[in-house]
């Protein structure tokens, strides 16, 4: 392919380029034929004045050098006049290897960990996903997007049995959770802030309530009636004793409800953490405790709440997804939004987010860079070389041209220069 074939096809920068070229070969044909024509001319006048042999020498050693980088340029790129000369049409000829080299050179000095990481530093990946997250719309794009997969998602981890595996697993770690110091744990800090004396204040105030109910007392009182003898029922003393007994606990508990220092909440106090301190030491609480959980995990109603909370989800992700409901797809939008603007402030984040996509890019292009080289050794191989080397021809060719004029100029120049001292010694 040459340059005027070339030129057909390619964009218009090329296409100028294609015509600067073919004007360029115009005029280092015409700087060739010239130097034949002032050669010839000088032969013939020659024999009229000793000046011409001059202009003959450098005429005759500029046309050689034209001529023999004329060879040279169109060597490069092809065969001189179609003739099967050797070491001829180089770029052709060492496709395979130009291709191995070049991918051999574009992985050691270009994919080399220490030049990809720094490059990779270079660039604040970070910025840039907060900036596309704050925009309103992308993040509404990709909220959708994803929600177009979430249905398929969860289809797919039914199908494929994940589910139960994920259940399983599930199930596993909490047989496994001791619950004894964890409660143990809890009912401290509970203890330590204070909050078990708003739950007394709530028992005693429930059972303050519960002695005035006219239920609660007729309850006490028939069996107060039951434990005593005969006589004293004759008398009453049921009601009595009642009256007594009720008044007594709502003193006592109204008292200790308004008195923050009354020793009941000392006692209080004791009881519970004596109580955490079994828990924590005594094995048949932890027994206890486990054998409750067994039980709780063991209860299909907690399976069945689970399907139903499976169940729910799926089916408001599936409207979602269907565009019936937007709720979702908004909040998850905010979501992005707002995750976008925490992330642009927060310097020491996106610090860390940069440097872990640094390493995670540094160990994968290491990974895959004889990859990379032998993938562009391929394409390189598999190129159309006529095709190729029009591009070549036509984004340096001009510059190649100037290698003739250069030629001409300098094989004159040498020539004049030898028929010069020549000319001297003839004199001698």
């Amino acid at each position: 392919m040459d340059a005027n074939s070339f030129s057909s096809f390619a964009s218009p920068g090329d296409a100028a380029r294609a015509a600067e070229l073919r004007r360029v070969k115009a005029i280092a044909a015409l700087v060739l034929a010239s130097c034949l024509v002032v050669f010839i001319a000088a032969k013939i006048l020659l024999p009229t004045h000793p000046v011409f042999g001059f202009v003959a020498a450098f005429a005759e050693a500029a046309t050689i050098g034209g001529l023999a980088d004329w060879y040279a340029v169109v060597a490069l790129f092809r065969r001189p006049l179609g003739l099967p000369i050797p070491h001829t049409a180089i770029i052709q000829a060492n496709q395979n290897r130009i291709a191995d080299k070049l991918g051999e050179f574009i992985e050691v000095h270009f994919l080399e960990a220490a030049p990809v990481e720094a490059k990779l530093r270079e660039v604040d990946f970070a910025s840039f996903v907060a900036d596309w997250l704050s925009d309103k719309k992308r993040s509404a794009d990709l909220a959708r997007f994803l929600l177009r997969l979430l249905p398929e998602a969860m289809s797919a981890t039914e199908t494929s049995g994940l589910k139960t595996f994920i259940t399983r697993r599930v199930m596993t770690q909490l047989q496994s959770v001791d619950l004894a110091p964890i409660a143990a744990g809890t009912m401290r800090g509970f203890i330590r802030d204070g909050r078990h004396q708003g739950l007394l204040d709530n028992l005693l105030g429930a059972m303050h309530g519960a002695l005035t109910e006219p239920d609660t007392l007729a309850v006490i009182k028939n069996k107060i009636r039951d434990e005593l003898p005969t006589l004293l029922k004759l008398y009453r003393a049921d009601a009595f004793l009642l009256k007594r007994i009720v008044a007594s606990a709502t003193t006592f508990f109204d008292d200790v409800r308004k008195d923050p220092a009354h020793p009941f909440r000392g006692e209080f106090d004791r009881m519970l953490l004596s109580f955490v301190d079994r828990l924590e030491t005594e094995p048949g609480f932890t027994g206890r405790i486990d054998g409750l959980k067994r039980d709780l995990l063991a209860r299909p109603e907690l399976a069945e709440l689970g399907r139903n909370l499976w169940n729910n989800a799926r089916s408001f992700i599936e409207r979602s997804a269907s565009g019936e409901s937007n709720v979702l797809a908004h909040h998850l939008a905010n979501v992005f939004v707002e995750a976008g603007a925490a992330l642009r402030a927060d310097a020491e984040m996106r610090g860390e987010i940069n440097q872990g996509i640094a390493v995670v890019l540094r160990t994968f292009i290491a990974d895959q860079k004889s990859g990379v080289s032998s993938f562009i050794a391929d394409q390189v191989k598999g190129w159309d070389m006529q095709q190729l080397i029009g591009v070549i021809e036509v984004n340096i060719g001009r510059d190649l041209q100037y290698i003739r004029f250069n030629g001409s100029l300098i094989g004159g120049l040498a020539g004049l220069a030898l028929y010069t001292i020549e000319y001297l010694l003839r004199l001698l």
